[in-house]
């Protein structure tokens, strides 16, 4: 398996699970419906453990560009590179969220509030306001990619089972700092099912909210490179 291979498969079963969780909570006549944020917030930590358990050992487990393009900024990534994992990042997660789509169609269906269905794909603030909203993303994606970077250089290495310190790192993220925007922290996890619910053909689905799409792709970025910038003033 090719480290571009190992990318777009890890970032298709992150975003299969973790937008799996998110369907099981919010669409109607499922067994998870009204499960709540806690529900949601574990889900996408585990998806975070078995994506990041089985690629890491061919690719390095990124399944995201904050990840990717903090680790180039420190020079631990080469950027010619960069663009190759963000393209297979971009893909796994437009696979995975229509393998969501196909695995509860009947949930889509059923349900007849536009705003649940795709929330199953892309986040959305609770509030919305432009810098807030951004400064949110910034925070939670500055903690992820700073935090991931401690974590990945500690002495005790857990070998593959180093995947779970940063699924518990996104659990604290999910339930402390994703109140406020539902905590995309990754681009590639926002755009890519973005734009799966654009094209699929969801029973009574609307927009996809593009005016907002720009936040949880620059806030991530943006919190990335400060967290590098962060980690090599510490270093």
């Amino acid at each position: 398996m090719t480290p571009f291979i190992a990318e777009l498969v890890g970032t298709a079963l992150l975003i299969l699970l973790g937008d799996g969780v998110v369907a099981n909570v919010v669409l109607q006549k499922t067994y998870g419906h009204n499960g709540g944020l806690i529900i949601i917030t574990f889900g996408w930590a585990m998806a975070v453990f078995v994506g990041v358990y089985i690629s890491s050992p061919i690719s390095g487990g990124h399944l995201n560009p904050a990840i990717t393009i903090g680790l180039a900024a420190l020079g631990k990534f080469d950027w010619a590179k960069v663009p190759l994992y963000i393209t297979a990042q971009l893909l796994g997660a437009m696979i995975g969220s229509f393998l969501v789509w196909v695995m509860y169609r009947k949930h889509f269906e059923a349900t007849p509030d536009a705003n649940p269905k795709r929330a199953v794909f892309c986040t959305r603030p609770a509030i919305p306001s432009t810098v807030d909203n951004l400064i949110s993303e910034i925070i939670g994606t500055f903690v992820l990619v700073l935090g991931a970077l401690f974590l990945v250089s500690a002495k005790d290495s857990l070998g593959s089972l180093s995947a779970l310190p940063v699924a518990l790192l996104v659990l604290a993220i999910g339930v402390s700092l994703g109140g406020t925007t539902g905590y995309a922290i990754n681009p590639a996890r926002d755009l890519g099912p973005r734009i799966m619910h654009a094209l699929l053909p969801i029973k009574d689905k609307e927009g996809s909210d593009w005016e907002y799409s720009w936040i949880p792709v620059a806030g991530p970025i943006i919190g990335s490179l400060l967290a590098a910038v962060c980690f090599s003033l510490i270093q």
